[in-house]
């Protein structure tokens, strides 16, 4: 069972793509596998220091020698997938798009930005909706990605590939897109979530493999959930960036813009609600808390964890009953939180 699922416990932001690199990394993926659309943007810092945005790609695509999938459940723009491909000069033997995936086309992104969903639901108009409803009307195969001759050389039934290397024990990595919270099925926030599932158990169904064969579930949270900006729902203890960088002692101003449609991301206290129900739908076997460095600024240049920040982590360890098991301060740092620890993290 060496599957492992990246999942957001919030409302998407929480870090996903630099754990899942982290993870990758640090588990020896040969394999890694990106699900959703292009709605949502992840970062990871390369070996120069340099952010790089994805949003079709898996951010463990930086790492030599890892083979990216892209499943039946995913849904691709072939412009940006193909620019984040040429980005990094990514090999063809080092991509496979499954034939049942689904094309975002620009009469997608037409549809939906005639729909007024940015102003009402405070969606990113990236067509992902548009062509969801697309593929569930089944009237033309049209929109799968077997049909597009700008993929053809990537093509490749992906789940019976991934059978293969299960069955051979490979480490594969599903870096799940966007946050619970967000989820169409299980958010107590209808209609301002996104337009699929965005649990552990939707993921692994997007990338073509069954439950049976994951054995590590990775709920990534933050300590200041975020909701994109505009009119995108509820967002409980809503505070502004300005209170985020008074109370970390920052030096400078501390803004977060969306990736995708570089708007002001909202921001808001940490909400033990919507993660213990994370907890319970998705059932993590490990916990990563990211943006520490926003309750502690000491967090990114300290040896051993600020009290403050260790204070914080405690009572969000009681408030949803479970521990944290790794914590991350800024955009690339990740480290192990031991229990023999609590008073400080070792370098």
């Amino acid at each position: 069972m060496p599957v492992s699922v990246i999942v957001g416990g919030q409302f998407g932001g929480e870090g996903k793509g630099k754990v899942a690199h982290f993870f990758a990394k640090g588990m020896n993926a040969k394999i890694v596998v990106r699900v959703g659309g292009t709605n949502s943007g992840h970062t990871v810092i390369d070996s120069s220091g340099t952010p790089i945005v994805f949003r079709q790609l898996p951010t463990a695509a930086i790492l030599p020698d890892v083979i990216c999938v892209i499943g039946a459940g995913s849904y691709v723009s072939p412009d940006i997938l193909l620019e984040e491909v040429s980005r990094i000069n990514l090999s063809k033997e080092r991509l496979f798009i499954d034939p049942n995936a689904t094309i975002i086309t620009d009469d997608d992104k037409n549809k939906e930005e005639a729909s007024f969903l940015k102003e009402t639901i405070g969606s990113t108009q990236s067509g992902t909706g548009a062509a969801l409803l697309k593929r569930i009307s089944r009237v033309s195969s049209d929109c799968l990605a077997r049909n597009d001759d700008r993929l053809k050389s990537f093509i490749k039934p992906t789940a019976s590939f991934l059978r293969d290397h299960i069955s051979k024990g490979t480490r594969i990595i599903i870096e799940g897109t966007q946050g619970f919270g967000l989820s169409l099925l299980h958010s107590d926030c209808y209609p301002y979530v996104t337009s699929r599932d965005t649990s552990a158990a939707s993921f692994v169904s997007e990338a073509g493999l069954s439950p049976l064969d994951v054995d590590d579930v990775v709920l990534v949270l933050r300590a200041f959930p975020i909701r994109v900006g505009g009119n995108s729902g509820p967002l409980t203890s809503e505070i502004d960036w300005d209170t985020v960088t008074i109370e970390s002692n920052y030096k400078k101003p501390i803004l977060e813009l969306t990736s995708v449609t570089k708007t002001v991301r909202r921001v808001a206290r940490f909400d033990p609600v919507i993660v213990r129900k994370s907890i319970m739908v998705n059932r993590p076997t490990r916990i990563v808390m990211n943006h520490l460095d926003y309750i502690d600024s000491k967090c990114l240049d300290s040896i051993s964890t600020p009290d403050k920040a260790v204070k914080f982590i405690n009572q969000v360890e009681s408030l949803i009953k479970q521990k944290i098991d790794y914590l991350g301060f800024g955009p690339a740092s990740m480290v192990r939180h031991k229990s023999s620890d609590r008073k400080g993290r070792k370098k």
